[in-house]
């Protein structure tokens, strides 16, 4: 069994892939937290750069830090490889090119232990080459997840928006980051909660969060905007074409459904949702491809006869959603895939300023 010292040791996984660039930033946003008891997991996933090299030089001024180079298995491989070598009391994932704010660990521990909580969580900001835009997880400054609000307020938002949440869509992935949270280590080792790798499911977090909230018992949210979350990294997972995205999709929404099927979770309406809203995303990944748009509207066609989406948008409640929500989604619902694919380029437009 998995032994652990109850010493609020904080064990904080870096996956490392070619970030030299951002990973001093994240290091030092590590080592100068205010909470001292922490060991810093590098996980050297093959990456081609001077990455190992900025980590070697760190070493040498924190004992704290540890380096585990492995062969390439992408981002899930490398944090089950830091969860498996972790020794903390708690665990943090932090991807590499973004960075903490340096009382996170502080305050997340003392939250954990008041609460004898199992999890904390917190709010982020979004970093653009020029700007940034906070990102709040949910409106209040605090709230304890007990019981069934663990259940049905926060386990099953990692499924998919309900109602009013709907407003606005792009709140669907905002609570399911695995980085943004403090876990108990011991919940995760013994229920053998691991990632999937992205390359089977497209991401990883959702389903990773979906199982591992199962066996949650206490939450805590904190409104504070401790993560800085990079949106410019052009070699990040988020910026490249993806031409199987369709079909990883639909595996991921499998094993969702799986999961709430197993736990007999009463989740299915907001999973639906989830992939309601998902077609934001398949359709933006079209976009970044080379094709004619007579062949991008074709893809979407695809994906919107499909019969797992059909449902979706049948039971999808536009009357909660903003007015250029409500056309997009209501041209979803009926197959529109030209107006879709017009929507989409103004959507890339804005997104892109």
């Amino acid at each position: 069994a998995f032994m652990c010292e109850t010493n609020g040791k904080v064990s904080i996984i870096l996956p490392v892939y070619n970030v030299e660039k951002f990973l001093p930033i994240c290091l030092e946003s590590v080592i100068h937290q205010t909470y001292e008891n922490t060991e810093i997991i590098c996980v050297d996933d093959s990456s081609p750069d001077g990455s190992v090299n900025i980590i070697k030089n760190y070493m040498q001024k924190d004992s704290r830090i540890k380096l585990i180079s492995q062969e390439n298995t992408g981002l899930s491989g490398a944090r089950n490889t830091g969860l498996q070598n972790a020794e903390g009391e708690y665990v943090m994932f932090l991807d590499s090119d973004d960075w903490i704010e340096l009382e996170t660990c502080a305050a997340a521990v003392e939250e954990m232990q008041k609460e004898n909580a199992d999890l904390v969580m917190w709010s982020y900001v979004r970093e653009f080459p020029n700007t940034q835009s906070p990102k709040q997880v949910f409106k209040a400054d605090r709230i304890v997840f007990d019981g069934e609000e663990m259940r049905n307020i926060l386990h099953r938002r990692i499924a998919g928006l309900k109602d009013e949440e709907l407003s606005d869509p792009s709140d669907a992935d905002s609570a399911v980051t695995a980085w943004g949270k403090l876990y108990k280590t011991k919940i995760l080792k013994e229920n053998g909660c691991k990632f999937t790798d992205t390359k089977l499911v497209g991401t990883e977090d959702a389903l990773f969060n979906l199982e591992t909230f199962c066996h949650i018992k206490k939450a805590v949210f904190i409104n504070k905007f401790f993560n800085h979350y990079r949106k410019d990294n052009s070699v990040s997972l988020t910026r490249s074409y993806k031409p199987n995205l369709f079909d990883m999709w639909q595996e991921l929404y499998n094993r969702m459904g799986d999961i709430i099927n197993k736990n007999a979770l009463p989740f299915e309406d907001a999973l639906d949702n989830r992939i309601a809203l998902s077609i934001i995303g398949l359709g933006l990944n079209e976009l970044i491809d080379k094709k004619s748009a007579a062949e991008k509207i074709k893809k979407i066609k695809y994906f919107l006869s499909s019969p797992r989406y059909k449902k979706a948008y049948k039971n999808l409640k536009v009357q909660y959603m903003p007015v250029h929500w409500r056309v997009f989604f209501t041209c979803c619902k009926h197959g529109n895939a030209a107006g879709v694919y017009a929507l989409l380029v103004c959507i890339d437009k804005i997104i892109g300023k």
